[in-house]
């Protein structure tokens, strides 16, 4: 049964250290630059933990009060074999506790030989950028016969800071260096298949330009088993999982570094645990029923170790979350329908139960004791010394108040109830209608619901220094959790036209108007101001809206032997949102935005001109004080030839007249000057080459 809101992803011209580049053509995607490999995606305008992200069915979050670790960092592209992104109304089977939609990557299932046979495969890829010095390299190697099969993967990347377009010089903090390398072990018996994957990323640094910290070492192992069975009734899938992250945040050189006696560390140890079941019941040729349940743990311990000679960030080390869970037990229930050659429906329902609390905290103890503040103040602002952006002056004038505030504050959270339980419920209906050879309708409601994160209900933390520690929006403010927030409540219709040509689909294109109104919204209030023009935000429930189109259109503009095929191809996304509270706009909504794009095949050769136009974002929101950035236009080509199927090579040209311009949902670039300082500025002319192969 075609599906027509489910819009498939194409992987970038050249390899790309980000993974999130896979859906950069899917209409009402985008995603805001945190770290080079770490870019948190936005669908329809709903953003990061409203959007699940299922990696080889797992629902990771990010460990980290930055979100320096999301779940798409964590596999490379080169090991995604099957990626789709769905915003708004998803079917319940695709995960519940998320508004926005759902993203999933899997890495591709495992090769075996014919009977009889052994099959010896695999690829290769390397890929240099001239901008930042970026390389990487990558690849796989499967043995295999009909029943057994093993296979290697591993890549790693990395690049030095990148230069902006114009004269806007080398954007601070955009430093990284990550690898990857996994084992799957495959076991097929008739029509039963079972898969486990063990695997590790390393990343040892990544820089962050829109935060005051970087990630000084990622290390997250994995193993992920998956069982597929083919029966007389339907087919059964089932997944068990287990992660376990650990994770560390301090000072790189661009931001002052960081050595025993200086610096802030800050350390997280995440783990993951889970399984998923779904049966798939065939009730007869035009209907067909999907169960299912899931279950995931989520443990995080945030502490952040006390440093070395430093009367503020000492004695005893800082508990940000200190044994917190977030547990989600869900249950589905989806019935697909063909009721005729032209009439088909999906209907489905889901309860999931969130289950969080965590332990007793402690800040550092330092500021605590008059005789501590007797002591030299400068010297413990040793310490904190290289804290760009920081205002240490203001910082250590209100010590006192420093150290009593998060006394205060975590004697308070800890004489609190912590222990919380949402009880979430979903639902989505869609019909879809297809009006003659050249029209597909698609129309649909759905009700989803997302419970808080950890840091949105348990951070605890009311000063200064250590409230900017979390926050995983970019733009410099400190944040405050908030232990009696409610799961918000997405209500989302819309409505999808394709157009298409009867014979054999030369061209097509896609409409789709949607509205989504959201009871309870996380979003914040301001509770302080801090220096160099920032807030002390605290998180809270408001009513909000969002409501936008997406567009998109193909069409083979000539296809002969003479010229080859040539295909053009645009998009356009629109969203805008409103906090019914603040009457401010929603956070991190991307402007009008589309692309033209044109593409030519000619035998082993093939090539791409594309120009990407971006509006002023002038809608913004000023609680936050987010920044406007001006509007652009980039232009962009590519071209390529392969040998065979065993050689190809790609070369593209990004941001060809090395224009000048701000990202828009880049957060604000905090290692430089100003009060408050600018947005972060996107990457200048680069040339890249992709050489890849396949034996």
């Amino acid at each position: 049964m075609e599906q027509i809101s489910v819009i498939g992803t194409r992987r970038p011209f050249t390899q790309a250290a980000d993974t999130a580049a896979l859906f950069r053509d899917v209409p009402g995607f985008s995603s805001y630059k945190t770290g080079g490999i770490a870019s948190l995606p936005v669908l329809n305008g709903m953003a990061d933990d409203r959007v699940a992200t299922f990696v080889d069915g797992m629902p990771l979050m990010a460990d980290c009060p930055n979100h320096m670790n999301p779940a798409l960092s964590q596999i490379s592209l080169d090991e995604v074999a099957h990626s789709v992104a769905i915003a708004g109304i998803t079917p319940v089977s695709l995960g519940g506790d998320s508004t926005g939609g759902t993203i999933s990557v899997e890495r591709k299932d495992p090769q075996f030989a014919k009977e009889g046979k052994v099959l010896i495969t695999g690829d290769g890829r390397e890929d240099w950028r001239s901008n930042g010095g970026g390389s990487g390299a990558g690849g796989s190697l499967t043995i295999a016969n009909d029943m057994l099969s093993l296979r290697y993967s591993g890549s790693y990347t990395h690049a030095s800071d990148y230069t902006a377009g114009g004269r806007g010089g080398r954007v601070l903090s955009s430093n990284y260096l990550s690898f990857n390398h996994d084992v799957t072990a495959g076991l097929k018996l008739k029509n039963h298949l079972f898969s486990l994957t063990f695997g590790q990323q390393n990343t040892p640094y990544e820089g962050f330009p829109n935060q005051y910290m970087d990630e000084t070492n990622n290390r997250s192992t994995f193993v992920n088993g998956k069982y597929l069975g083919t029966f007389n009734w339907g087919t059964l899938e089932a997944r068990g999982y287990w992660q376990h992250v650990t994770h560390a945040m301090n000072m790189l050189a661009d931001k002052g570094g960081h050595s025993a006696t200086t610096g802030m560390p800050m350390n997280s140890d995440g783990r993951t645990a889970g399984y998923s079941l779904v049966a798939t019941l065939p009730l007869s040729r035009s209907h067909q029923l999907k169960l299912g349940s899931a279950f995931s743990h989520d443990g995080l311990n945030d502490w952040w170790p006390p440093l070395e000679g430093s009367m503020m960030m000492g004695p005893e080390a800082f508990h940000s979350l200190n044994h917190a869970h977030r547990d989600h037990l869900g249950h589905f229930i989806q019935w697909d329908a063909q009721w005729s050659p032209r009439w088909s429906s999906e209907l489905g329902m889901r309860s999931d139960v969130i289950m969080m609390n965590t332990g007793t905290v402690s800040p550092y103890q330092g500021l605590s004791s008059m005789s501590d503040m007797g002591m030299n103040m400068g010297g413990s602002m040793m310490g904190m010394g290289g804290m760009a952006g920081m205002d240490m002056s203001n910082m250590g004038m209100s010590g006192m108040s420093m150290g009593s505030t998060n006394q205060e504050a975590a004697r308070a959270f800890n004489k609190a109830r912590r222990g919380r339980t949402d009880d979430n419920f979903d639902v989505t209906a869609l019909l879809r209608y297809k009006a003659n050879a050249y029209l597909n309708i698609e129309g649909g409601y759905a009700r989803k619901t997302r419970s808080p994160n950890l840091y949105e209900r348990y951070g605890w933390s009311r000063e200064s220094m250590t409230a900017r520690m979390i926050n995983w929006f970019g733009d410099g403010n400190g944040y405050v959790g908030n232990l009696n927030l409610k799961p918000e409540v997405a209500n989302t219709a819309s409505i999808t036209f394709r157009l298409h040509d009867a014979a054999d689909h030369q061209w097509e294109a896609m409409v789709q108007p949607f509205y989504t109104y959201t009871h309870n919204y996380i979003n914040v209030v301001r509770i302080g101001a801090l220096s160099r023009g920032f807030n002390l935000l605290q998180f809270e429930n408001h009513n909000a809206q969002s409501y936008g189109i997406n567009a998109s259109g193909r069409a083979t503009l000539w296809d002969g032997d003479k010229w080859g095929t040539g295909e053009i191809s645009t998009q356009l996304n629109w969203v805008k949102g409103q906090d019914f509270k603040t009457h401010s706009g929603l956070y991190q909504q991307m402007p009008l935005n589309g692309s033209i794009r044109l593409h030519e095949h000619f035998g082993p050769w093939h090539g791409m001109a594309e120009i990407v136009l971006v509006k002023a974002k002038h809608t913004v929101d000023w609680v936050r004080n987010e920044p406007r950035t001006p509007g652009y236009a980039l232009l962009n080509l590519g071209a390529g030839y392969h040998w065979s199927k065993y050689l190809q090579l790609d070369v593209s040209l990004d941001n060809l007249l090395n224009q000048r311009y701000a990202l828009p949902l880049g957060g604000r670039a905090v290692s430089t000057a100003g009060s408050p300082p600018g947005p972060v500025l996107g990457m200048g002319r680069s040339v890249n080459l992709t050489l890849r192969e396949h034996f």
